[in-house]
């Protein structure tokens, strides 16, 4: 194996964690009250369900100034009886978790919302499930600003964080890791449809505010006014979810014309069904257009195929190109 990936997070020369011990049951509501980071997808397979959710406190300890601390760690899993993913966590005293002992593996660096993770996976291959597969130990921001204060002891608030597939393919984990989020921003982990297109927050995909804008060298928007969220939901292609995410107080998601642009909206204000949201647009160069647009979500009846309709739109009230 590469020895970048052996040497990742082996982290624990100073810290030696003890036995943990585990709360009662807990859920995802108990992680949201919690000081740490606790990751969690928007995205999971529809059959999946939630099978567990442990928070435990980690021994570590004698430090420099003589004493031991009790430290909260998480972990949680997803499955639907023969798949599973699941989140794993720790404080300190850690080491690689992608090692396997077997001989048909292989190993890949990809790209994810919460930045470049190492995987190893067996059996070999780009295509077909996959028994087992690992990430390297991700450093969330509060561990890296912890890092940069002191060099003996990092896991105050800061955590690593390491997620595991058992029997999905490399294409599904890599949806599920793109989704990840911090609980607390919300976002969908249950298996309901998706409400407004499947993003956290306002749940909306910012394609959705593509449709409003008129082209860059066009005179005058918006240019549709009412949107059905009932087909944004089901027209998977032209508002698909590789690539959605949180990001801050923004949902982003690539610009489907260029690798490197973004579409982008964040809510201002909202009371009941009315909203008001920025949006921005950046198609990979250094322009980024940005308006204000606010809007109703409502019922509305209309005829489909010749049959009466009751389906929920998207209602443009204003907008205000943003200079």
């Amino acid at each position: 194996m590469n020895s970048h990936y052996r040497t990742f997070c082996c982290l624990c020369a100073l810290v030696f964690a003890l036995p943990l011990v585990a709360s009662p049951a807990a859920t995802l509501d108990d992680l949201k009250k919690l000081e740490i980071t606790c990751f969690v997808p928007s995205y999971l397979p529809k059959e999946f369900k939630l099978k567990k959710v442990e928070i435990t406190q980690e021994d570590v300890g004698p430090l420099e100034d003589g004493k031991s601390y009790k430290e909260p760690d998480y972990s949680i899993e997803w499955g639907d009886g023969k798949r599973t993913f699941s989140v794993d966590s720790a404080a300190e005293g850690i080491g690689d978790r992608n090692i396997m002992e077997e001989e048909d593996t292989e190993e890949t660096e990809v790209k994810t919302s919460l930045g470049p993770m190492y995987l190893i996976y067996r059996p070999k291959g780009k295509e077909g499930a996959k028994v087992e597969i690992l990430t390297n130990w991700v450093e969330d921001e509060q561990m890296k600003a912890d890092q940069a204060k002191s060099t003996t002891w990092h896991g105050e608030l800061g955590r690593f964080h390491g997620f595991t597939g058992e029997n999905i393919s490399l294409a599904e984990f890599q949806k599920i890791l793109d989704s990840l989020h911090p609980v607390k921003t919300g976002g969908s982990t249950s298996n309901k449809p998706k409400e407004t297109g499947g993003a956290p927050e306002l749940k909306l995909h910012p394609k959705i505010f593509n449709l409003i804008e008129c082209w860059i060298s066009d005179a005058e928007s918006p240019v549709v006014t009412e949107i059905s969220l009932d087909a944004v939901d089901k027209n998977g292609n032209e508002f698909n979810d590789d690539g959605l995410r949180a990001d801050g107080e923004w949902t982003r998601c690539p610009n489907p014309d260029s690798k490197d642009g973004f579409m982008r909206f964040r809510v201002l204000e909202s009371k009941e069904n009315h909203y008001k949201v920025e949006y921005q647009e950046n198609g990979g160069g250094t322009l980024t257009t940005a308006s204000i647009i606010e809007f109703d979500i409502q019922k509305r009846n209309i005829q489909r195929d010749g049959k009466p309709a009751s389906i929920r739109v998207l209602r443009v009230t204003s907008y205000d190109e943003k200079k």
